[in-house]
């Protein structure tokens, strides 16, 4: 493959793994944070990356969630 199409098909996973492991060697650099950090953003990472690229659908209904609750809450029923 070309690094075009690789980046065309993982581009969003390769991101988004990059700035997960950069964060975590940051981290991990300074001294805070213990490997087992490294490892879970650099997934967290990877899984927003994978979810950026199939473009599915987000995680949380923000509108659903805003509608029930304002139907809930109503002030003036």
């Amino acid at each position: 493959m070309k690094w075009n199409e690789i980046w065309t098909v993982y581009g969003g996973r390769l991101a988004w793994t990059a700035w997960g492991l950069f964060f975590g060697l940051l981290y991990l650099w300074v001294g805070f944070w213990h490997m087992l950090v490294v490892a879970l953003l650099t997934l967290l990472g990877y899984w927003i990356g994978r979810h950026k690229d199939l473009r599915s659908a987000p995680l949380l209904p923000w509108s659903e969630i805003w509608a029930k609750l304002a139907e809930r809450w109503r002030p003036f029923r």
